[in-house]
């Protein structure tokens, strides 16, 4: 070849090797412009992700590892698609906003070997899910998610022995760089503090037929996920739970046509966005029930946490798990408009069968009377109960049971992610709503089908002294920015954690009265538990018309001050009324804030009726004020918080 004739062919060649080049890094941004996620294809796929110009996570890679072979590595791409898409959502459950503003890049890569990945890039968040185009089932052996971080960030986890899990640990709080591949597993979400400013909040969404992702670390200061196996024999546990005696060489056995779950990053410098954030909603399958007409989100009355203890001069038999003390629930329900009372365990006459109640209760008489009264029931099941039952559904629907507390799951393998599916669609079949406990957290289900109104997988207020504000401020950024959260509040008996001794029946919570009472609010859940004895809330009659004033489900959320694992405060409208409530962990002063009324009408007065820690409250805890005021939009209100404190309020 003579110079001449190189010439051009030198510069064909640099020019493909341009467009090679520039079709192997992709640079995916969210519509505001401040997110980027940095795709490279190379050996494997690669991301990063930066916030306002600063590289957050610095290198991270994905895979699906199959029996024959390896998604993601060394990705040929055939085609890639960026486009925006502007939609609304109206959840039918809608713990945070009726109508949900949705919008993102979505970044669609094709590649060689039948599959393709999707990245969507939102003002809030990054999200990726891989997409299969295979003929019959696919063996999935791992899943790869590895993160490295360019400096020493903070992790907030939820650590667990293993994978059998009721996702109720306590947070432990350590750095990227201590974290060891040999140290315990954390359970999903989890919240990175890049200690700058922006935090990161990891979860998943549209989980299904595949088992839940836990995170650990891998040594060089970043995480990797890890899966539990598919089990293939169980074997007798006693009669709340089956042990798994034999597990598979994969983590799921599933179509080789499908869309996998999505693995999302919520990316803020602002944590009350941690709170506002609606990921798993934006990312979760759409409704399958036609008609949701018959779904009734609403309060509680529990009777397990006070041990079904009424007393005093009205309760004239003898209390417990019986026909009278039911009665006596039901009434106290009817006259504050709560929606149902739970008959937890104890309603059946045998916990493993669930056609024969137990006669000292009474069913069908309560269930008569309930409706009297438009108070519905609740009934209590172990899962393992409901899968030797399945028939229970029909039976229940016919009874005029209104709902199921299934509990003691305690694992996220594919099978029992099934088992949730399945529990949801034959519940669903019959117009009954599902509480899940023992359980792990939401992942989408609960939109997918709405009749599943809440979630334990928290350290709730069950665990008496274990529940401590110190943990449970995280809530509002991690768990609850995931989905519903049943955490059981409601405690009127109240005392600092160097007091604290109760137990049931006179079951206490540590955390001010004001704390408890501002939980109604800052919580979301579809069933919003009133934990504490009748008796009690009929002796503290003015916090309980406060607390069964509170929906449980909102048309708009707003931060007012927040500050993981410090402070949270929100303001949440229903129709023309709002609330607010603050919550603080166990500072030794008192916190204070300046809140604007920005977000009330303008030009009206409002009535205001608050609760606040009383002066003693960071000793006494049932220190509490009740004040009314009037007040005006645009005008800023001043409050204090005493440690484990809280601050509630309606307004209308």
């Amino acid at each position: 070849m003579n110079t001449q004739t190189m010439k051009p062919f030198l510069i064909v060649l640099l020019v493909v090797l341009c467009k090679l080049s520039v079709a192997q890094s992709i640079a995916l941004k969210s519509p505001n412009g401040k997110l980027t996620a940095d795709i490279e294809l190379g050996d494997k796929i690669y991301y990063a992700v930066s916030l306002s110009g600063e590289r957050l996570i610095s290198k991270a890679s994905l895979g699906l590892q199959l029996k024959d072979q390896t998604l993601g590595s060394n990705p040929k791409l055939k085609k890639q698609t960026i486009t925006l898409v502007k939609n609304e959502l109206q959840p039918v459950v809608p713990l945070k906003f009726s109508k949900i503003h949705n919008e993102y890049h979505l970044l669609r890569m094709d590649f060689a070997g039948d599959y393709a990945i999707e990245f969507r890039a939102y003002n809030e968040g990054l999200a990726y899910r891989f997409i299969t185009r295979k003929k019959g089932s696919v063996d999935v052996l791992d899943e790869a998610l590895s993160i490295q971080f360019p400096a020493d960030y903070q992790l907030h986890l939820q650590q667990s022995g293993g994978f059998k899990t009721a996702y109720e640990e306590p947070y432990t709080h350590l750095s990227s760089n201590a974290w060891k591949s040999s140290d315990q597993m954390s359970t999903l979400p989890v919240l990175i503090d890049t200690r700058k400013g922006p935090k990161i909040l990891i979860s998943e969404s549209d989980l299904q037929d595949y088992p839940a992702m836990f995170l650990k670390g891998n040594d060089k200061n970043g995480m990797m996920a890890t899966f539990p196996k598919a089990p293939l024999e169980f074997g007798e546990d006693g009669d709340r739970s089956q042990k798994i005696l034999k597990e598979a060489g994969y983590i799921a056995r599933t179509s080789g046509t499908r869309s996998f779950p999505w693995r999302y990053f919520v990316v803020t410098e602002d944590d009350g966005q941690l709170i506002t954030n609606t990921m798993t909603k934006k990312l979760a399958s759409a409704s399958v029930i036609k008609d949701p007409s018959w779904i009734k989100p609403g309060q509680v009355s529990w009777e397990w946490w006070n041990d079904a203890a009424p007393y005093g001069p009205d309760v004239n038999f003898v209390s417990g798990y019986n026909l009278d003390t039911y009665k006596y629930y039901i009434d106290f329900a009817a006259k504050y408009g709560i929606k149902y009372i739970i008959m937890d365990e104890g309603w059946a006459k045998d916990t493993r069968n669930p056609f024969e109640p137990n006669p000292d209760v009474d069913l069908q008489e309560l269930l008569s009377y309930g409706k009297q009264k438009n108070v519905g029931i609740i009934l209590w099941l172990t899962w393992l109960t409901v899968e030797n039952n399945f028939g229970l559904f029909k039976t229940f629907s016919e009874w005029g049971v209104k709902g199921v507390k299934i509990d003691f799951m305690d694992r996220s393998d594919q099978w029992m992610v099934n088992y949730y599916d399945r529990v949801a669609k034959e519940a669903a079949k019959y117009n009954l709503f599902v509480d899940f406990h023992g359980s792990f957290k939401p992942a989408g289900l609960e939109y997918k089908y709405p009749n599943v109104l809440s979630y334990e997988g928290v350290r709730g207020m069950e665990q008496m002294g274990g529940a401590t504000p110190d943990n449970s401020v995280y809530f509002p950024f991690m768990r609850n920015a995931a989905g519903p959260m049943d955490y059981t509040p409601g405690a009127m008996l109240s005392m600092q954690p160097e007091a604290y001794g109760a137990r049931r029946p006179n079951a206490a919570s540590i955390g001010t009265r004001a704390y408890q009472m501002a939980l109604f609010v800052i919580f979301e859940s579809g069933l919003q538990m009133l934990g504490d004895n009748p008796t009690l809330y009929y002796r503290n009659a003015d916090c309980t018309d406060f607390i069964t004033s509170v929906p449980v489900t909102w048309d708009e959320t707003r931060s007012l001050a927040a500050k993981a694992g410090e402070y949270a405060i929100v303001a949440k409208r229903k129709g023309e009324q709002w609330f607010i409530g603050g919550m603080t962990n166990n500072k030794e002063t008192t916190r204070e804030f300046d809140l604007k009324l920005d977000f009330l009408k303008e030009g009206q007065s409002f009535n205001m009726v608050s609760f606040e820690d009383g002066i003693n409250a960071g000793r006494q805890a049932m220190d509490y004020r009740r004040k009314e005021s009037t007040v005006k939009a645009g005008e800023t209100i001043h409050i204090k918080l005493a440690r484990n404190g809280g601050w509630a309020a309606r307004i209308n």
